[in-house]
């Protein structure tokens, strides 16, 4: 059963892992007791698949409870341990608490360096996502070299068709989009988009990925004639594969209510900002960059159709909760 789970995981079946893995957990439990390496393997796995279905709030207490208990029963440099807290990291990560997030990833990939060493596998893997923080920080110049160590290492030991090594790819078009050189993400993220329809399919969350971000970047060439169709075609296919209320699946209606707006289409924008507003409160909280990001972008709709009185609050709001807490920058396709 857990095998068949792991293998509705990889690909993308999400909504078929979680019940089964959440059969073996409970079994485990009663057969081998809560603190035995499978139970806590089973705990992990279950996690990482509310990870994958958007679900952080039930990931992050799980991760918790199996980073402190591999560290009683393993230890803290055990590579178990070590996925544990790059786990717990990439959540906090999802739910916007990147300060958390940091220090982990940081302490990982330095053991990992030391346990596993430079050129492994799940010390590239750590070293991704310590870029990856660092990117929703908008410490770009930081995460450039490290997106480039990890993809060149990939292509070295998994091959450049792996898709781990697209994974890379991706990631240092995406800096490079953050940090303006949409010249160069472009054409990056136009080969891993081609090879994940090839290599996953093209449903798999993946590959969706992929397009969105390809789109991304035609949004800030100004392209948006190439970017609508894209982005179109990832909001229908999201909805079907992760759910409408899933978080990839309202950055894609943002990215498509940003387009609209962009092309001067605010009738068309506005109802999809509203949605996305809603749910991001009620999946992400009232607090996360995103919902903020969702509120500042309906107010920027509300502006265009001089509909101040409804605006302004909207930006009262969000300018008073990001003064308030650290903000990562602007999302995908901040409008205004």
């Amino acid at each position: 059963m857990a095998n068949l789970a792991a293998t509705y995981r990889q690909l993308g079946r999400y909504q078929e892992a979680e019940p089964l893995q959440g059969i073996v957990l409970e079994k485990r439990k009663q057969v081998l007791g809560a603190d035995h390496p499978d139970t806590l393997r089973a705990m992990g796995n279950l996690a990482a698949t509310y990870h994958q279905l958007g679900r952080y709030q039930e990931a992050e207490p799980l991760e918790g409870i199996v980073l402190e208990k591999r560290k009683q029963v393993l230890g803290a440099d055990h590579p178990d341990t070590l996925l544990a807290m790059a786990n717990l990291a990439g959540t906090y990560r999802q739910l916007g608490r990147y300060q958390e997030a940091e220090p982990l990833e940081g302490t990982v990939l330095e053991k990992r360096k030391q346990v596993l060493g430079a050129d492994h596998p799940d010390t590239q893997w750590a070293m991704a996502n310590l870029a990856a923080t660092y990117r929703r920080l908008g410490r770009y110049q930081e995460a450039e070299p490290l997106d480039g160590i990890v993809l060149e290492k990939r292509k070295q030991v998994l091959g450049a068709d792996h898709p781990d090594t697209l994974r890379a790819m991706g990631n240092l078009a995406a800096t490079y989009h953050q940090l303006g050189r949409y010249q160069e993400a472009e054409p990056l993220q136009g080969i891993v988009l081609e090879k994940r329809k090839k290599v996953l399919g093209a449903d798999h969350p993946d590959t969706l990925q992929a397009m969105a971000k390809l789109a991304a970047t035609y949004h800030q060439l100004g392209r948006y004639q190439e970017e609508e169709p894209l982005e179109g075609t990832v909001l229908e296919k999201r909805k079907k594969v992760l759910g409408a209320d899933h978080p990839d699946t309202l950055q894609a209606m943002a990215n498509l209510a940003a387009t609209y707006h962009r092309l001067g289409r605010y009738q068309q924008a506005k109802p999809l900002q509203g949605i996305v507003l809603e749910k991001r409160k009620k999946v992400l909280g009232a607090d996360h960059p995103d919902t903020l990001q969702a509120m500042a972008n309906l107010a920027a709709t509300y502006r265009q159709l001089g509909r101040y009185q409804e605006a302004e609050p909207l930006e009262g709001v969000v300018l008073e909760k990001r003064e308030a807490g650290p903000w990562s920058g602007p999302s995908r396709h901040p409008v205004g």
